[in-house]
């Protein structure tokens, strides 16, 4: 009868031990699984105000790996509110707290005893003084955010002058008056950007696409910069200040049969206003910058002669001073800097950036060459003409998309894109001007830009393209061009298509800095046109300041003519290119 007893007990005794061996183990991963999980980010603890005589939140932050056998040096951060009411962090490690613990609960203990509301101090002189802990849920949360925005905002506020509103809203306002051959109304519409296209997914991804008019630039760049993230409404904090006049437009109504008088009158106005601001005694002005949508030719007028094109915008002594932005400036002038065209693609999400270069890397092209335009017949030395005879002569490499006066599919965004997209180069010589909008065009399509004078793109674009320009261009002289020496077909045909697929990648690259994104909504990954806009007129006018603190000539110790050299190399001696330059002919 005795063995069932024994057989019972060392059962019994069997059982335990499993048990307690369980035990031990669950205590055991219990305890890596907390260590580990300390280890991977900050542990905020709020201590209660019936242990400590106040509430204080203690921030730790602990990245020793939990499979060391060492015991964790954690760095703390005591949050508090000091005598003002402003909360404040201050740095506590282990050794710090754990040294001082004693005393401090020796103190705190007598301190509660006496039941004392005065002012104590906490390690190495810390002020603590009685908050709630709701107080710290919310004022944690509001401290930490505006110190992380002011830090990001150093050096970036921008402010922007409240002018009269018939230097801008009201010419949208009376758009019917902007032009007598578009309905400006139309594409001023959606903050700028024009009506939506109709669907045409063969060319257009699915959204982002509006037929967007080239000189609604200025109106694009204002409400984008509704949605800077560093305005202020204190224009003593601010880097720069923007002049929101929308000069393009406001000239545009007097460019055909006015007199000078009428297409001077806005912006002497505005110039007026602006002098008697106490903002522009600050720097006189160095520190304002404004976009002007059109060409610099529109607001160079020399002359006081009805019959002189355009107004004088930027030859006021006032202008001078500022930083104007357009789509093209002068090589030969330094107040003016050239930003993108507008292109028909407005992305509102970086997702629709990357889907679209993501498709003009897959685009199928066939067409070795293409050009988009129409002959110059009036211009002396114009090369249009001699390209045309020459993708003529071409065939099938090249494709002809010929513009007349009239309405044709030069006209229409799908024939050009839909050209751009299956061709390889795209031919970009100087038209009325020396820069096109169909530059920007072709590195939207992927299409690598062919120009025959660097005063099209390079000595422009100094912020938005690369300055190494064959990674993303071709340049063929137009004087070989001219006189007939160099073969448009046989140059590019000798490019190899390695060197071909690099120069198309680095194209594709270039499509979010040359595009504007919706004025509605935030790129969050990629810079945009604007951004790089911005960031080069804040760069430009900090120079500027420093300049004048150190009682430098901010107006440059060179020659105003040779400023495209200097924007461009930093150099003003002899360069391959000063013969595009020795003209100020304006016509390519």
């Amino acid at each position: 009868m005795g063995r069932p007893l024994v057989t019972t007990g060392i059962c019994r005794q069997s059982w335990f031990v499993v048990l307690a061996g369980s035990l031990l183990w669950f205590l055991l991963i219990g305890a890596y699984y907390s260590q580990f999980m300390v280890s991977k980010g900050v542990m905020i603890t709020f201590f209660n105000h019936n242990i400590f005589d106040n509430n204080v939140a203690t921030v730790a932050s602990n990245s020793v790996d939990p499979l060391l056998d060492k015991k964790p040096n954690v760095e703390r951060k005591v949050v508090f509110k000091d005598e003002s009411g402003a909360m404040r962090t201050k740095d506590v490690n282990d050794s710090e707290e754990h040294g001082n613990s004693t005393k401090e609960t020796d103190r705190e203990a007598h301190d509660n005893s006496r039941g004392n509301k005065e002012t104590q101090f906490d390690v190495k002189g810390v002020t603590k003084i009685p908050i709630k802990e709701e107080e710290i849920h919310t004022d944690i949360k509001s401290d930490f955010k505006s110190e992380s925005e002011s830090d990001l905002c150093l050096g970036k506020y921008i402010y922007v002058h409240e002018i009269p509103s018939k230097f801008n809203q009201d010419l949208i306002q009376h758009c019917g008056s902007l032009s007598n051959w578009t309905n400006m109304c139309e594409l001023s519409s959606n903050l700028g950007l024009g009506p939506h296209f109709p669907n045409n997914e063969r060319v257009y991804s699915k959204t982002g696409w509006f037929a967007t008019n080239q000189f609604l630039l200025e109106v694009i760049f204002h409400n984008r910069l509704k949605q800077y993230n560093c305005l202020t409404n204190d224009s003593s904090q601010a880097s720069a200040i923007f002049v929101p006049y929308y000069a393009g437009l406001d000239v545009s109504r007097y460019l055909w049969g006015s007199s000078f008088r009428m297409r001077d009158s806005g912006s002497l106005e505005l110039v007026k206003w602006l002098k008697e601001k106490p903002e522009w005694k600050r720097m006189w002005g160095r520190d304002h910058f404004m976009v002007a949508g059109r060409i610099t030719w529109d607001f160079r007028r020399f002359t006081d002669e009805d019959s002189n094109w355009g107004n004088k915008l930027m030859l006021l002594p006032e202008s001078k001073n500022m930083t104007i932005l357009t789509i093209e400036s002068s090589p030969w002038n330094s107040n003016d800097f050239a930003i993108p065209y507008p292109t028909y693609f407005h992305p509102s999400m970086d997702t629709e950036v990357f889907h679209w270069q993501n498709r003009m890397r897959r685009q199928r092209r066939r067409i070795l060459f293409s050009f988009a335009g129409g002959p110059r017949p009036n211009l002396q030395d114009s090369i249009r003409n001699d390209i045309i005879d020459q993708c003529k002569a071409a065939r099938r490499k090249c494709k002809l998309l010929e513009c007349s006066t009239g309405p044709d599919k030069c006209h229409k965004p799908v024939f050009v894109m839909k050209m751009f997209q299956g061709s390889v180069f795209c031919l970009q010589p100087p038209g009325d001007s020396l820069t096109r909008r169909s530059i920007f065009d072709s590195i939207l399509a992927g299409c690598i830009p062919v120009f025959f004078h660097p005063g099209s793109a390079y000595v422009q674009y100094v912020w938005h393209l690369p300055k190494e320009h064959t990674k993303y261009s071709v340049l063929i002289s137009q004087f070989d061009v001219k006189n007939k020496t160099v073969s448009i077909e046989r140059v590019l045909s000798g490019i190899s298509s390695q060197e071909i697929v690099k120069m198309r990648e680095e194209v594709i690259r270039l499509i979010p800095r040359v595009v504007y994104a919706d004025p509605s909504n935030k790129l969050k990954t990629h810079d945009d046109a604007f951004d790089i806009s911005v960031k080069g007129v804040l760069e430009r006018v900090d120079t500027i300041g420093k300049d004048m603190r150190e009682g430098k000539n901010t107006s440059f110790d060179f020659a105003e003519k040779v400023s495209w050299k200097y924007n461009l190399f930093g150099i003003v001696g002899e360069h391959e290119w000063d013969p595009f330059f020795e003209s100020q002919d304006l016509k390519g």
